[in-house]
């Protein structure tokens, strides 16, 4: 099975398993995934969390020191199915237990929500960070249009691999032009941006500019209207195919902004979008 099964229990008790969030957040909605499994689900399942700083050691996560506190509430489980469950324990965490009753497979564990980085860690570095990225909390609320890429291909970690692990639109044949609008991590000044065209040879932008606003808790509705009042924060630049574009001394002064938008000219592909910058509150 391509899933995590535990052997047959024989003896009273139940089986778990510890994961370690790949980012610190707050939990929304968790799918318990029993694909394949027919006759050897779980009856029942719950989930515990904990919030706990650095990586520690398994044996510390397993100690019954270890403070554990309930997400999810004993739930039973379909077989060959995905489990839904909404999450309403508004907690920032860093690991969960997955307490399955009382032994069998589980397919996949998916779970979704709010990255909640702690924040206090790069205030007292005191350098930049990217405040567009998705591991530090950014989000791509809304674009023209992303036909070929997802939009919040634009600031997953890493370098893309390939075309389709970035963003692009369709062929525009109209007037007008695309765009992507991203809710930086925490409102902060930008001080240099990268915009990636990697992997984008024929089909990048002739050009692109940004502008920001400060707009805590906007919908995307408010965002949108055309009388917000987003500001010039880069001017229109020419883009290359298949390049890194690193820009510093183009920017344009905008004070502390908490959404960016990247307008391309005409339509086309752009990989990666970082937005290097200090948090507001420095």
């Amino acid at each position: 099975m391509d899933g995590w099964e535990t052997r047959r229990r024989r003896s009273p008790g139940y089986d778990w398993c510890i994961v370690r969030l790949g980012l610190p957040g707050i939990v929304r909605g968790v799918v318990v995934d029993t694909s394949y499994f027919r006759g050897n689900y779980p009856e029942h399942c719950s989930i515990e969390a904990c919030a706990i700083r650095g990586i520690p050691d398994p044996r510390q996560l397993a100690a019954d020191t270890a403070p554990w506190f309930s997400l999810l509430p004993k739930s039973p489980l379909q077989g060959d199915s995905l489990n839904r469950f909404l999450v309403e324990v508004p907690e920032r965490v860093t690991h969960l237990r997955l307490n399955i009753f009382p032994d069998g497979g589980v397919a996949r564990l998916r779970v979704y929500g709010d990255v909640v980085p702690e924040w206090t860690g790069f205030a007292g570095e005191g350098g930049e960070i990217d405040l567009a990225a998705l591991e530090n909390g950014g989000w791509v609320p809304v674009c023209s249009d992303m036909f070929f890429g997802h939009r919040q291909n634009l600031i997953l970690p890493g370098r893309s691999l390939f075309m389709g692990d970035g963003w692009e639109t369709r062929r525009r044949r109209g007037f007008g032009h695309d765009w992507s609008i991203v809710r930086l991590a925490a409102p902060g000044v930008i001080h240099r941006v990268e915009i990636d065209t990697d992997h984008f040879k024929g089909n990048a932008p002739d050009c692109c500019s940004l502008e920001g606003v400060s707009a805590p808790g906007a919908s995307v509705d408010a965002l949108t209207d055309p009388s917000a009042p987003w500001s010039p924060l880069l001017l229109e630049t020419k883009l290359q195919p298949h390049t890194r574009h690193r820009l510093e001394d183009e920017l344009l002064q905008t004070g502390p902004i908490t959404h960016v938008r990247l307008n391309i000219f005409p339509d086309g592909g752009v990989a990666r979008l970082r937005l290097w910058g200090t948090l507001a509150a420095q």
